[in-house]
């Protein structure tokens, strides 16, 4: 390791304006086709089931590429592994906007996926940038641009497309992150802070496998039929090749997931409610759009259009932001594992309303804010159990997996729900009003489950959640590299 202490710098402003675009970049492109998946899949003449790899290959491919890069820029350097990764989102961006087939298309959203480093990477350049006391308020600020970022691609992707045509989804994020990494090359100082050891290449490649041959198996489970050969295989691949991987990172000097710290009771407990929280999360942003694009002539839906979709989900977006950054004052007063059970309880009606109560436009209004709400509520109540359980030499390692396995959920939610909602098809193509319900009905499972989880989390002892911002700011002291690779007990 080159250095433990971070570098003072006379200005941190330009340093965090760039980061924090690129945080927002990569979450835009994130949600952006979420509501004009019906559009791409029309005009790009494909099926539905294919269309929603659109929105799963991206996922996917951060899962993968989130531990990689992560630990390549902990060992490299993270200032040049955040300008490559800000260069994948515009590659990725130019890729999709030339893109003719749906293909080209899933294969620019899989390199763009490879963006998904960039928030790691923001926290440990935070990390080794900043002085303890600006540590906890910046890497708060970015995680709640998480937020703000998937709110903006929601709420933009109408009016882009209806203005220009949905091809200027990527044109426009290509200017942005373009400029956003030249910005970031010549703005963003190298930190002298370096990680020893190597990268875990074994690790990288088993995840990706067992990832791949599940998420395939569950899109295409309907198509091929669940007791088909390659269904069954498909499923038992992933389940051996899960099991190597889980055996070959524990048994790795530098493993890219540290399974030590994943057994601890309090992160595989929180990673557990982000695993379900991430599957409904991501789902519902990716269907309740398409939901209420549906014509009324079918019988249900509102016949919205893309931009009228987009105020369906603002409840939702508005919900997440502020209650994500209210969460800190209210986990002190009443506790984070009430906070995160909450969370739950209020998803799991939220899913319910759209499955059982979803005629009135009110009904899912009220839904997408209770969903919203709930995610906010949850999802930086689960962080801050993690940040006062673990000592602060493992803060990076437990949060960034945290996060991590939302996306991951979010990629198994993401194929799940298509593939029910594509189950049945009702005249014209569309899906019958039966595959949503059901779909959102599954929804509630989730969110259900995650409440039966939440009372697994050990409690923080007495006076522990008073004090987040002390143990954000000892991140500043710890090598960028435990973020998501290998950290001694």
């Amino acid at each position: 390791m080159t250095s433990n202490a971070p570098v003072v710098r006379r200005s941190y402003g330009g340093t965090f304006g760039v980061l924090a675009v690129g945080v927002i970049a990569y979450s835009v492109l994130q949600s952006l086709v979420s509501p004009v998946l019906t559009t791409i899949q029309h005009s790009l003449h494909t099926s539905q089931n294919t269309v929603t790899w659109v929105l799963t290959v991206y996922l996917l491919s951060a899962s993968v590429f989130t531990p990689i890069f992560g630990r390549i820029g902990d060992k490299v350097g993270k200032k040049k592994v955040f300008v490559f990764a800000m260069g994948a989102l515009a590659v990725g961006a130019l890729m999709a906007a030339l893109a003719t087939s749906i293909g080209l298309l899933i294969v620019a959203r899989a390199v763009q996926g490879i963006g998904g480093a960039v928030l790691p990477l923001c926290f440990g350049i935070i990390r080794d940038e900043f002085p303890p006391e600006k540590v906890g308020g910046a890497v708060g600020v970015s995680a709640a641009l998480t937020a703000v970022g998937g709110g903006l691609g929601i709420v933009l992707a109408g009016p882009i497309v209806e203005n220009l045509g949905y091809h200027w989804l990527f044109w426009i994020p290509l200017i942005v992150t373009s400029i956003a990494a030249v910005a970031a090359h010549f703005m963003i100082p190298e930190s002298p802070v370096k990680a020893e050891g190597p990268i875990s290449i074994l690790g990288g490649l088993l995840l990706t496998l067992w990832l791949v041959a599940l998420l395939i198996a569950v899109s295409e489970g309907s198509t091929w039929g669940w007791a088909s050969g390659r269904t069954l295989g498909l499923i038992a691949v992933a389940a051996v090749l899960a099991v190597i991987w889980y055996f070959a990172e524990s048994h790795s000097a530098a493993p890219l997931i540290d399974m030590k710290m994943m057994r601890k009771p309090a992160v595989w407990t929180n990673n557990l409610v982000a695993l379900l929280f991430g599957a409904g999360m991501y789902a519902a942003m990716a269907f309740l759009p398409e939901f209420v694009q549906t014509p009324s002539s079918t019988g249900y839906g509102f016949g919205a259009s893309i931009s009228g979709s987009s105020l369906f989900m603002l409840p939702l977006v508005i919900g997440m932001f502020i209650c994500g950054m209210l969460t800190g004052r209210l986990g002190a007063r009443f506790g984070s594992k009430l906070m995160v059970f909450a969370g739950a309880a209020l998803s799991t009606v939220g899913y319910a309303i759209l499955a059982f109560a979803h005629s009135e436009r009110w009904e899912v209004f009220v839904a997408s804010g209770l969903m919203g709400v709930a995610f906010g509520v949850a999802f930086s109540a689960m962080s801050n159990l993690i940040v006062v359980a673990v000592p602060p030499e493992q803060t990076g390692v437990a949060t960034g997996m945290n996060a991590n396995i939302r996306t991951i959920g979010g990629s198994i939610g993401a194929a799940v729900t298509g593939t029910i909602v594509t189950a049945g098809v009702a005249s014209g193509g569309l899906p019958t009003e039966s595959g949503f319900t059901h779909a959102f009905a599954v929804l509630a499972g989730f969110g259900l489950l995650a409440a039966i989880a939440v009372p697994l989390i050990p409690s923080a002892h007495r006076g522990e959640e008073t004090v987040p911002e002390q143990a954000h700011a000892e991140l500043a002291l710890i090598p960028a590299g435990t973020l998501v690779g290998s950290e001694s007990e």
